[in-house]
């Protein structure tokens, strides 16, 4: 009690904080958990919304349209414009309808954009199929004149506007439909409808799979660890979230720095080890390195706390920690592959901070550390749309592989979606499985609170890019990575676009060899060479290194600066490394057979059969 005297000098009296009382104090924790979470009845709501939308925001479509719709409305110069832009449309379309019959080499009045197949095969051409491509064409044309260039809406929102109308337009397309497709009605009266029963027939199995949860006909011929994820080797670390593999030695000599490879937990790990003939694992043991590989747990409603600081901490910390005793005074060649890239990179700003960093270089796959572009994927990442998965997760407590399945095909639905439909249930094929489609259809889950952090933290904030992100509440800069860095990207990524993956040059105080290759963000990837080393048909990289201090350059310029060869960008890799190794001498042995890390299990190991 304050005794300071009053005037009179008698002493005055000052209140003291009342404790909160037990039930007060319970009611602020309710309220910061509603503040921070939402209500559960809303999260309940929107959780059981989200099975009919497809984990799609209908909030985000309606914030979009109505954006772009209010500004088309009190824009009268863009409206008479797109007036204009449809009467010469169907002045050229009238063209060719008048001229077509009479003359059979009329110039289409309208081409199909690079890359759009759908309308090149020959029975296309005749009437009246020409007439029903081309006006699709031109109508798929006009609502692109109209999506665009609409002044005042917001750059996001506009793009969501011109990737749900394009999927809208692919949805309807004369290709889809039985009557409006020559090619399926020449095959229909070829095959006497056999095609069509065929198709039924697939239908009903992949029905009966999906409905089953059963892998996609052909998938069984692709076995995890008999003939997919063949590589030798043990499991010699095990903890909640990932197991850790050591591969056996396929030469009398390695070099002295093992190589940890971090994949994406989003995927399985066998992508980079997959049959014999494409495995990335294979093809490091044959040069002589010494390879780990994470091999993530596929997680559950029990892992839904999980965040991205476990991730790190259990993930490739915790490998590190297993390789440097397994293979003691070495550093680490560090491997991380899509979200695994940005893992790895977190791991090497966090290990810049202490006295000694355990990596020799880092190598990033398709992996991104700054988010401000990140292609279409980005349309599906904003506030309303986080948080209407964060609400289903929530009930679930983790993302459901068809959600992630599904964004992904959506990106590119003609190819992954539409096409296959075509091919499978109105033709009646079924293409032959490959390891490549069987891995694809082995999925995983995210956690629930890891997801979040992630695509808030990373995704919306860009906090790795910007100076942010924290480690357990401890700042992290990549501004402290000073390896040598080789990242690997490719021209068709539309998961982690090139331009973005680019940024990394820009962010570490490092030399960043950058290396653009052909193909998309798996294909790209797993790119191994032909037969004793031949270049394969239609592979090709460019490759350019950015020196630590020298001026920042531009993406494009970059890509006109670095020097194009042809083949798989694998062997230019493997001289990197080497180059960063030290000489030859015995492996390792497998584990620690006496030690922390003892053999547990042959690879694959379990965590990879887990469903």
């Amino acid at each position: 009690m304050d005794t300071t005297p009053e005037p009179h000098g008698h002493p005055r009296p000052v209140a003291l904080p009342v404790p909160q009382e037990p039930a007060a104090f319970a009611q602020s924790v309710e309220e910061e958990a509603v503040a921070a979470h939402g209500f559960p009845a809303d999260r309940m709501a929107h959780a059981w919304q989200a099975q009919f939308t497809g984990g799609l925001s209908p909030a985000g479509l309606l914030e979009a349209f109505a954006d772009w719709a209010i500004h088309l409305a009190n824009a009268p110069g863009k409206q008479a414009d797109l007036v204009r832009r449809a009467f010469r449309k169907w002045l050229r379309f009238a063209y060719f309808c008048t001229r077509a019959p009479f003359a059979p080499g009329t110039p289409p009045a309208i081409e199909p954009l690079p890359g759009d197949r759908r309308f090149t095969a020959p029975d296309w051409q005749a009437l009246p199929f020409s007439l029903i491509w081309q006006s699709f064409l031109f109508t798929q044309q006009w609502w692109h004149n109209a999506t665009t260039d609409v002044r005042g809406v917001e750059p996001r929102r506009a793009e969501i506007v011109r990737f749900t109308m394009r999927q809208l337009l692919d949805a309807v397309s004369p290709s889809n439909f039985l009557l409006t497709n020559p090619e399926v009605l020449r095959v229909t009266m070829e095959q006497g409808g056999q095609n069509l029963w065929q198709g039924w027939q697939n239908f009903i199995e992949d029905a009966e799979r999906a409905i089953l949860g059963a892998p996609p006909a052909g998938s069984e011929r692709f076995r995890v660890g008999r003939e997919v994820a063949v590589t030798p080797g043990k499991v010699v670390y095990r903890n909640p979230i990932m197991e850790l593999i050591q591969y056996s030695p396929a030469t009398q000599t390695v070099h002295p720095e093992p190589i940890l490879i971090v994949p994406a937990w989003i995927m399985k790990y066998y992508i980079l080890d997959l049959s014999p003939e494409n495995s990335l694992v294979r093809y490091l043991v044959g040069r002589g390195h010494s390879v780990f590989m994470i091999s993530w747990k596929n997680p559950t409603d029990a892992d839904r706390d999980l965040t991205m600081d476990d991730y790190l901490e259990l993930g490739p910390l915790k490998a590190l920690e297993a390789v440097s005793a397994i293979v003691p005074n070495a550093k680490v060649h560090g491997v991380g592959y899509c979200l695994g890239g940005t893992l790895l990179m977190i791991a090497a700003a966090k290990l810049a901070q202490s006295t000694e960093q355990p990596l020799k270089t880092a190598t990033v796959l398709a992996g991104q550390t700054d988010f401000t572009e990140a292609g279409e994927l980005m349309l599906f990442i904003n506030h309303s749309q986080v948080t209407w998965l964060e609400d289903m997760m929530w009930d679930k407590g983790y993302l459901d592989t068809r959600q992630m399945s599904g964004a992904f095909q959506l990106l590119r639905s003609n190819d992954l979606i539409w096409s296959r439909l075509i091919r499978q249930y109105l033709m009646g094929e079924r293409p032959e499985m490959n390891d490549f489609a069987a891995w694809n259809a082995d999925t995983t889950r995210m956690p629930y609170h890891m997801h979040s952090d992630y695509l808030r933290g990373l995704f919306l904030d860009n906090n790795l890019a910007e100076g942010r992100y924290r480690v357990r509440g401890e700042p992290i800069s990549l501004a402290d990575v000073n390896i040598p860095i080789f990242a690997v990207s490719t021209v068709r990524d539309h998961i982690a676009p090139w331009q973005s993956v680019y940024k990394i040059t820009w962010l570490t105080e490092s030399d960043v060899t950058f290396v653009l290759a052909s193909g998309g963000h798996n294909v790209g990837i797993v790119s191994e060479p032909g037969p004793e080393g031949t270049a394969r048909p239609g592979r090709g990289y460019r490759i350019n290194t950015v020196q630590r201090g020298a001026h920042h350059i531009d993406p494009q310029t970059w890509l006109q600066r670095a020097t194009p060869h042809d083949g798989s960008w694998w062997p230019t890799w493997a001289k990197w490394l080497e180059a960063w190794s030290g000489d030859l001498r015995p492996p390792p042995a497998l584990g620690t057979p006496e030690g922390a890390y003892p053999p547990m299990a042959d690879a694959p190991g379990t965590y990879v059969l887990g469903r």
